[in-house]
């Protein structure tokens, strides 16, 4: 039962509807057998009672495979199952034809009528309700109906059954075909739309992260366009000064050159390997925006980060007495997380929680409600995966490892996923010796006298 539970606990919401509507299509089949079918072997005589039994459960088997191939069919998983749709209505056809021929022309014999009449009805409700998770309009859907209510009322008259008898059969055949028909349509609907909008939110997610690269791509473009403009000028001032003889002062602009060529390759050099530090500010408002646009509450809390407790906004304050170094490795950490929380999980809302022990560490809490599906948290953190550095949960614990520090991830009670860093502070450097100097010594070597000492000058001229 637990395994059962932790297994449904970690599947997405699509998945999860899903799995509910393919499970109620099969249900079909266990009310048409279980009920249906027990209900006609006892009620019928044998052993017409026993092949109608035998029939039920054909016919149940089939409508169940055809319901899961057509449901995964119409979620582009597979081909539309052609033969299983055609050994429905073969076996849906057939069922009816032999409950339209087993309706009783006495009228008094009223058990028996209800009994093939219910037997009649599921056929061909069932059966249709199988059948409309083949196709994709609405008016194809309607028109399968109304071809199985046709079909019924024709074969009652061809086997000469009453009007009376076959009227109130055709009746709840109408009913049972429209109903299961809007219903299995209506399932199939939903499930695909629940999966469209899932795939509309990851490329979401994926849009989100092609206008950060571009913003990158914008960024470098701007920074090697200086320097690079500025060292074509300082090259081509260098020329003229070297033609017109003035060698020292064309020296001191290649010098210069070299001096920008070599910091931009120091610059490129960081951007690639993505060492470039993270400002800690800046992703948690980017991770505000980002979650608030996809509709999931975010809520920031500091303690020690240049805030009182239980501060909830004011993500400017997380700075505050931060190393750069620590506040980088953080804002990776922010950035990893948000993006997990939109690709990865189903979650409402995400909380945030940063606090800052003074000469200890700083611990960052990213926590939310959305589970993710089982293999999303290895596929985020794979090691030995070609992704570049800063992405997935390994390239953090590779990132935090150089500092010393820390990244806890998984799932907690409640079905929250939360993620944790601990990053040691960096100690202060402790001040030499022969920097230390009393008042006195500071001010003997400043050739100002102390206070005390003026005090006591002024004091004897008085006197």
């Amino acid at each position: 039962m637990g395994r059962a539970k932790v297994a449904w606990s970690g599947k997405s919401n699509p998945a999860k509807v899903e799995i509910y509507t393919r499970w109620s299509f099969h249900l079909f089949a266990v009310v048409e057998v279980g009920v249906i079918g027990l209900m006609a072997g006892a009620r019928t005589d044998s052993p017409i009672g026993g092949w109608l039994l035998l029939l039920i459960c054909v016919h149940a088997i089939v409508i169940a495979t055809t319901s899961s191939y057509a449901l995964s069919w119409a979620l582009g998983r597979r081909a539309r199952p052609v033969r299983l749709l055609g050994a429905t209505v073969v076996v849906t056809a057939a069922g009816c034809v032999a409950a339209v021929a087993l309706l009783p022309s006495d009228p008094e014999n009223v058990e028996v009528a209800q009994t093939v009449a219910s037997v009649l009805v599921t056929f061909a409700g069932f059966g249709v309700a199988a059948l409309v998770i083949g196709v994709r309009r609405v008016r194809s859907m309607l028109l399968i109906a109304l071809a199985t209510t046709v079909f019924v009322a024709l074969t009652g008259l061809v086997l000469g059954v009453p009007l009376r008898g076959i009227l109130g059969a055709v009746l709840g055949v109408v009913i049972a075909t429209l109903a299961l028909a809007f219903t299995s349509g209506f399932s199939v609907w939903l499930v695909r739309s629940v999966w469209e909008l899932d795939s509309a939110r990851e490329l979401q997610a994926r849009l989100a992260v092609a206008e950060e690269r571009l913003r990158f791509g914008r960024d470098m473009h701007d920074v090697m366009g200086r320097n690079l403009a500025v060292i074509a000028l300082k090259s081509e001032l260098a020329e003229q000064l070297a033609r017109r003889g003035g060698t020292e002062q064309a020296a001191e602009q290649m010098a210069e050159v070299q001096r920008i060529a070599q910091e931009s390759q120091r610059e490129v050099r960081a951007v690639v390997r993505g060492y470039r530090e993270v400002d800690l500010h800046t992703e948690l408002e980017g991770a505000r925006g980002v979650l608030k646009a996809a509709g999931i509450k975010f809520r920031l809390d500091l303690t020690g980060a240049g805030a009182g407790a239980g501060v909830e906004t004011g993500s400017e304050d997380a700075a505050v007495g931060l190393a750069p170094e620590v506040q980088s490795a953080l804002g990776w950490v922010v950035r990893e997380a948000a993006t997990n929380v939109l690709r990865h999980g189903d979650a409402r809302q995400c909380t945030v929680r940063l606090t800052v022990r003074e000469g200890q560490d700083a611990v960052l809490v990213v926590e939310n409600d959305g589970l993710p599906e089982q293999g999303a948290l290895a596929r985020a953190g794979a090691a030995g995966t070609p992704r570049t550095a800063g992405a997935g949960l390994a390239g953090l614990r590779e990132r935090l490892d150089t500092l010393g520090g820390t990244l806890d991830a998984g799932p907690v009670a409640g079905g929250h996923f939360r993620l944790t860093a601990r990053v040691p502070l960096p100690a202060e450097p402790p001040v030499p010796a022969a920097q230390v100097m009393s008042p006195e010594t500071a001010a003997q070597g400043s050739g100002v006298q102390p206070a005390a000492a003026q005090g006591s000058v002024s004091d004897g001229v008085s006197a």
